[in-house]
């Protein structure tokens, strides 16, 4: 499954490093190359806005190595625990970003 999840920050130049850092690692751990797509950022408002692509192969290894904390996840939908997961595993790796799922399929 590939989900289109919008990322949002107040600081994007710092978030986008400890972002794309914490994403090769998980890359590296799943053995996944090129796992997502990041499109061009948008400012509004003093917040930074991305869309991400997050390839099915990326999502797929994430959710088999993550099974039990993405369960344990907050959610009552599979995607929205994945996303909460995502989204709780960028914090603890000190990247303070929002995400907000767009679209799976």
């Amino acid at each position: 499954m590939t989900y289109y999840i919008q990322i949002s920050t107040t600081d994007w130049p710092k978030d986008r490093v400890l972002f794309e850092d914490t994403l090769n690692t998980l890359e590296k751990l799943c053995d996944v190359q090129s796992g997502y797509i990041l499109n061009e950022p948008v400012s509004k408002f003093g917040w930074t806005f991305i869309d991400m692509i997050l390839k099915g192969d990326f999502h797929i290894s994430l959710e088999q190595e993550f099974i039990d904390q993405i369960k344990k996840s907050k959610g009552s939908k599979p995607e929205e625990k994945f996303v909460t997961f995502f989204s709780n595993y960028l914090e603890n790796n000190g990247c303070k970003i929002k995400l907000k799922l767009m679209q799976s399929n």
